[in-house]
């Protein structure tokens, strides 16, 4: 998939634990951890809102864009 998350480099940089994440963006633990090992295929853009503004953030700090290689 050539979009990745970058969500677990992001929470480790502001030492924030995926429980405190939780709490503070109102997602359960479960959805976020889905997110933070990339185990997704959408995201909301509420979601994602709410964890840049909690990690003061931009998305880009979060998902990546790899171009997949063509033969």
């Amino acid at each position: 998939m050539p979009i990745i998350l970058r969500l677990d480099r992001v929470m480790a940089d502001r030492k924030m634990s995926l429980n405190e994440l939780s709490e503070r963006v109102g997602v359960s633990n479960v959805n976020l951890s889905k997110i933070k090992t990339g185990k997704i295929s959408a995201i909301r853009f509420s979601t994602l809102e709410a964890i840049c503004e909690v990690l003061d953030c931009q998305p880009g700090d979060i998902l990546e864009y790899t171009p997949s290689e063509k033969n």
